[in-house]
């Protein structure tokens, strides 16, 4: 989601060769640190939060222990950054996404519920959620793991909720839903999809449930399905 830029050698902004050189040296810390992350965000989905070693994401990474422990202090300091970068990375992509150029919100809100089933294919690691992954194994040992995947999963319902707003606005909604309560709730179908699909080792059982909280939607929006 994220490009690592090199430094330009010609820099544009007047800067001396030794400030353009110190500003390589800081872009290539960052770039190792991009690389841990992005190695935590692969090794976890794959095994888990706590089987998953520090020795490991720097195999994963291709960096040395000495590269990790001069950008973080520990690997629950690396969990927390990498749900953070989590967050970051899933923005742009649900942003961007085709069906937020909708006019109707509730077109809106059931084209990101079919963006969602569209990514559920190949194996389980590589759809699964990471932060759901982790705060499954941490959220009792480590609280910053915690409030950091806590943020993350209140930043998606943050962002889903006008849109399920508007949508009640507009179609109405049985007394007492909300729009960040459904939002939760949606997000809760997908974890619990993806806790299915870690059980049968088959994205087939994720979709299924994403297919029942689209159905789901159309009824408690008063909408018939379509043929």
């Amino acid at each position: 989601m994220i490009a690592n830029r090199p430094p330009s050698s010609t820099p544009s902004d007047g800067t001396s060769a030794a400030g353009a050189a110190g500003r390589g040296a800081r872009a290539a810390r960052g770039s190792a640190r991009d690389k841990l992350i992005a190695a935590a965000h692969q090794e976890v989905r794959k095994q888990g939060y706590a089987a998953t070693s520090v020795e490991q994401i720097c195999a994963a990474a291709g960096v040395t222990k000495g590269a990790f422990f001069h950008h973080f202090a520990s690997k629950e300091a690396l969990g927390v950054a990498a749900a953070e970068a989590w967050t970051e990375r899933a923005r742009p992509m649900f942003e961007m996404a085709p069906h937020n150029r909708l006019a109707d919100p509730l077109d809106r809100l059931l084209g990101h519920i079919d963006f969602r089933f569209s990514m559920l294919h190949g194996p389980v690691d590589g759809f699964i959620c990471f932060i759901g992954t982790m705060v499954q194994d941490a959220y009792a040992t480590s609280e910053p793991i915690r409030l950091a995947c806590e943020a993350s999963i209140a930043a998606y319902c943050n962002a889903l909720a006008p849109d399920i707003e508007a949508a009640i606005d507009a179609y109405g909604a049985p007394p007492g839903v909300t729009a960040i309560d459904l939002a939760r709730h949606i997000q809760s179908v997908l974890q619990g999809g993806f806790v299915l699909a870690k059980t049968t080792n088959d994205s087939a059982i994720a979709r299924e449930s994403v297919a029942h909280l689209r159905r789901y939607v159309l009824m408690l929006f008063g909408r018939p399905e379509a043929p």
